[in-house]
């Protein structure tokens, strides 16, 4: 069993309620568009952290981190990547990324709204915890916090860190 803090579109803000959202968890995954280092420096101070880079992400986040990650936990394979889309309008590199891994579970961000959706065509799980930043057109600040455990997905819980402009 591992405990995962899931979060994307930071875009250098690291809001203080994400410490105690992700207390508890055994990692934390960044689905890009971090916008500084210190944001995954203070994420790393935690727990062990595991990020791709984004659109806005300069040369020094893209020297640290790839574009996609493959990640393997508990009989689970996990693709993650910024720009994605969602099941039946992926875009064409994740559609590609995806035919060519096979993933359990696609996480992406970039649009800041959070969904969670299942793929039957691709049998997987398509993840995008929203935006944990105060710049763009979304509303609430949202992560999400989950379990992966003998093949699956457990306890998903969205969390709202509170209003876009409020810091």
């Amino acid at each position: 069993m591992i405990r995962i803090g899931l979060l994307s579109d930071t875009h250098g803000y690291t809001d203080p309620k994400i410490f105690d959202a992700f207390k508890d968890v055994d990692e934390i995954w960044h689905a890009g568009d971090i916008g500084s280092l210190e944001v995954c420096h203070q994420l790393a101070k935690i727990k062990p952290l595991y990020a791709v880079y984004g659109n806005i992400d300069g040369r020094e986040i893209r020297a640290e981190y790839p574009e996609n990650l493959i990640l393997e936990r508990e009989n689970l394979k996990i693709l993650l990547t910024h720009i994605g889309g969602y099941p039946a309008s992926y875009s064409p590199r994740a559609r590609k990324l995806i035919e060519e891994h096979r993933p359990d579970v696609f996480i992406c961000g970039h649009s800041h709204i959070l969904k969670v959706m299942r793929d039957p065509k691709y049998n997987l799980l398509a993840i995008n915890p929203g935006a944990a930043g105060v710049q763009g057109f979304h509303h609430v600040k949202t992560v999400l916090r989950f379990v992966l455990h003998d093949g699956k997905i457990e306890q998903l819980e969205a969390i709202e860190l509170g209003r876009r402009g409020a810091l």
